[in-house]
């Protein structure tokens, strides 16, 4: 019997060792907060870098925006649509070559936005330009086919003033 006991004494023994002893080096918690911070340091680092970059695109881009509207119109509507969880019961909205939203209710009042200069604007910016961006197709096949129907229009009457002025040019006979 003193046999039976020293093997289940010997089993209990071995089985604590084993459990006792960690399979790999746990972190501390310290250790992890600590990585956690320096994560977000890093985070922060690269949000600044990528804020300035954005500053310099919105910039780059309203300058071209500008140029393009200059050509067809000095404001764009946007639908209200769009907008509608930025501004509660907008009746109408327009943006202006310079960045300015315009937004306009029912009751008479009327908000203006500087999505060009106001960072904390940057996602309605995104929201008024997947609206406003896709009208410059129709815009410049407007303006396109303006320009044809001028052309046609100035070429027929361009041939038939040049045999008018030709007939009283030539001597009678």
């Amino acid at each position: 019997m003193s046999a039976e006991t020293t093997s289940s004494e010997e089993k209990v023994q071995i089985s604590v060792k084993e459990s006792s002893k960690p399979s790999r080096p746990a972190k501390t918690l310290t250790q992890e907060i600590l990585d956690s911070l320096k994560s977000a340091q890093e985070d922060i680092g690269q949000i600044s870098e990528l804020s300035s970059e954005e500053e310099t695109l919105v910039v780059e881009f309203f300058e071209s925006l500008s140029k393009l509207m200059e050509s067809v119109a000095q404001n764009l509507p946007i639908s209200t649509e769009t907008i509608s969880k930025y501004f509660n019961g907008a009746a109408q909205a327009s943006v202006d070559a310079s960045g300015h939203l315009l937004v306009l209710y029912n009751d008479g009042r009327m908000e203006l936005r500087n999505l060009k200069g106001e960072k904390k604007h940057r996602d309605l910016m995104i929201s008024v330009l997947e609206d406003l961006l896709p009208k410059f197709k129709q815009l410049f096949s407007d303006k396109r086919q303006k320009v044809e129907d001028r052309m046609r229009f100035l070429s027929l009457i361009t041939k038939e003033t040049q045999k008018m002025s030709r007939a009283l040019s030539q001597p009678d006979t």
